[in-house]
């Protein structure tokens, strides 16, 4: 539900962006899109230490000294430092080992990215939509949107944070532009032909080439000022209010107004279409069969049962390779479900589970203050002496005593509605824990490999973060539902883009510091930006001028324009495609 530069040629990006937070008050936040300085440039001239990027060109028993002593290494955020892991903890003959572990921690984070956002964090989105009584259009576009977007807002959020990987936030917010316009879309057209949604369609492409252009234009200019951060945010206001405008105009066309979606609406599966749950849905967890005649339950089996992961029903007739990947997730799942509550409106009792819930009331609170900040705040001591945490801890544990003997097993109280609200904060602070590390770890595989955040935000980061919409998109297709498919393609990532660079750039602004500037000197990051706008400038052509009716052809030319995109990114890496002016 997460993305400077350390390619060649982009050796000083961090010496220069290492002293952001040093800068004296009323200068502008450099965040660096590429790769600006060279070895041995300013940064050296003026003792301010080296890029840490130069580590891999030092004797490799340097390697350590190097890393603790330059200031330009430093992890500002997250609970493990990997860089220190990598060339301190372990021995340089062990650096294959260490990076292997890195990378299987990495495809960890992307499971618990995906959990999180799947089973907790869009559940009680849903409630809070329908507690609010939100029409399925606004929650659509908005709650929605923010669920299935969460980990790359995220990404993109904590990436803009550290000015030496906002490379990375610009590389996965187009990265996976141009990988779900294309290789998803491209898919479901192979998968399943089927004749687009006009209007739906034209319209999310314009407000997404809107986008790709105001970020050209942010990028052209080198600047990011608080209007333009606005503007993001404001497009995508003006893009929900459009979206509610044309569904009911549209119905009042057609004078019905809950008259059922038209070619140009994405059509929805009826309820008994829909394919048996697998494991996809909040309410698998602790689900047992019911007896025929009800029977009171004691807490302790309610906590148990609310605890339990597993559906040992669901798990003898799943296949091999779909009980190896629950046995990675069970662990997960097992912490989020003690820290994180998830009310669910389909259920009778709204997933109360009295026992659990009184325990949220305690763990969820000390979950968001040990996880914000690596739990700076969490540590701190008041008056130094009682510390923060402890606090926490008390008024939660008198709450939920509280809460437990004013409640009941069998029924919710009328304020449960405020669970999902805790709920989705304690989810929040997962994703966001989640996403800082990600972060990290890329930025240390970056400087290990001496590749820059750019290709890494458009390659690990965008994938991770595309890859369950790809399948269930995918899956959505093969259903029969390639239209509601196609749809989320162009008009989810509206949503990543928008408020991705808005809210990230917005968050690092300050009354000292109102301006953020962007150094995009890396022509790779032009290659990304061009490769989105153009993907989009070829479907806004193309797909008209086939009458909306995509076949297999228009699947093809998207996968490979992808193809070729990936070759032309990675040459361009490599400097085997360069500028001239550069040599």
């Amino acid at each position: 539900m997460g993305q400077g530069a350390m390619g060649q040629g982009a050796a000083g990006l961090a010496g220069v962006l290492s002293l952001a937070g040093a800068q004296p008050a009323g200068t502008p936040l450099l965040l660096d899109v590429g790769r600006t300085v060279s070895p041995g440039g300013d940064a050296l001239s003026h003792g301010r230490g080296l890029d840490c990027w130069e580590v891999r060109k030092q004797n490799s028993s340097e390697w350590c000294r190097f890393i603790r002593s330059n200031p330009d290494c430093r992890m500002d955020g997250g609970f493990l430092d990997y860089l220190n892991g990598v060339f301190c903890v372990f021995p340089p003959r062990l650096l294959p080992l260490a990076v292997t572990l890195y990378a299987l921690w990495l495809l960890y984070l992307f499971i618990i990215l995906g959990v999180t956002a799947e089973k907790f964090f869009c559940p009680n989105l849903s409630a809070i939509s329908t507690n609010l009584k939100l029409s399925h259009n606004v929650a659509g576009v908005t709650f929605l949107a923010f669920g299935n977007g969460a980990p790359d807002v995220f990404s993109a959020v904590v990436a803009f944070s550290d000015p030496r990987t906002a490379g990375l936030a610009i590389g996965a917010i187009f990265g996976a532009g141009v990988f779900v316009t294309t290789v998803v879309a491209g898919g479901i057209a192979l998968v399943k032909p089927f004749t687009a949604a006009s209007r739906p369609f034209l319209r999310d492409v314009i407000f997404y080439m809107l986008a790709v252009f105001l970020t050209f234009m942010v990028l052209y200019f080198g600047r990011i000022r608080l209007g333009e951060a606005l503007g993001y945010l404001g497009l995508y206001v003006f893009y929900v209010v459009t979206v509610v405008l044309c569904t009911w105009i549209h119905r009042r066309q057609r004078g019905d107004g809950t008259a059922p979606p038209g070619p140009w609406e994405p059509e929805m599966p009826p309820d008994s279409e829909e394919p048996e749950p697998s494991g996809t849905n909040s309410s698998d967890y602790g689900e047992e069969y019911r007896p025929l005649l009800p029977s009171q339950e004691t807490s302790l089996r309610i906590l148990t049962t609310a605890l339990s992961p597993l559906d040992y029903r669901k798990w003898r007739r799943k296949p091999w390779y779909w009980r190896l990947f629950k046995a990675f997730r069970v662990p997960v799942e097992l912490v989020l479900l003690l820290t994180v509550p998830v009310v669910d409106p389909d259920k009778d009792d709204l997933n109360w589970k009295r026992p659990l819930n009184c325990l949220h009331i305690l763990t969820s609170p000390l979950l968001c203050i040990l996880t914000l900040k690596s739990g700076t705040y969490g540590l701190y001591q008041i008056q130094g002496v009682f510390p923060v945490w402890g606090l926490v801890t008390l008024v939660g544990s008198v709450l939920a005593v509280i809460i437990f003997i004013t409640t009941s097993n069998e029924e919710p109280p009328k304020y449960h509605c405020v669970f999902a609200f805790l709920g989705f904060l304690a989810s929040a602070m997962w994703i966001n824990a989640a996403a800082t590390e990600l972060v990290n770890i890329l930025r240390t595989l970056g400087i290990t490999f001496q590749l820059s955040n750019t290709v890494l935000g458009l390659t690990l980061l965008a994938w991770g973060n595309s890859i369950g919409d790809a399948f269930s998109d995918l899956t959505m297709a093969r259903q029969g539902y390639p239209r509601m498919a196609f749809s989320a393609c162009f008009g989810g990532i509206i949503f990543n883009i928008l408020v991705g660079v808005g809210l990230g750039c917005l968050l690092q602004m300050s009354s000292s510091q109102p301006l953020v500037k962007l150094e995009p000197d890396s022509l790779l990051v032009w290659v990304l930006a061009g490769a989105l706008g153009l993907s989009l400038v070829f479907s806004f052509v193309s797909v008209p001028a086939q009458c909306f009716q995509l076949g297999k052809a228009y699947g093809v030319c998207l996968i490979t324009y992808y193809l070729v995109f990936l070759c032309v990114a990675l040459l361009t890496e490599f400097r085997v495609i360069h500028l001239s002016t550069s040599d």
